[in-house]
């Protein structure tokens, strides 16, 4: 693995700890927090590992605009 790719793993586990974390603390925005945390997760993997960076721009806003709706409806719901 190169170094971004190593680097973006390490990112990635210290996102799930810290979705781990905050899963157990009792605040009106826990909600928010770990799906902040799941989003950038997402982005990491796609953009990394599913080489979405070299893709089309078409790709990228697709992503980006899934992205926003999946968000803005789990926030609306709960």
């Amino acid at each position: 693995m190169n170094k971004t790719a190593t680097l973006t793993w390490v990112i990635l586990i210290g996102l799930t700890v810290a979705s781990a974390v905050f899963s157990i603390v009792q605040n009106s925005y826990i909600v928010l927090i770990i799906l902040v945390l799941a989003v950038l997760k997402f982005i990491g993997i796609a953009f990394q590992f599913m080489e979405l960076k070299k893709a089309h721009v078409f790709w990228k806003i697709i992503v980006c605009i899934f992205l926003f709706i999946f968000l803005s409806t789990i926030l609306i719901v709960n």
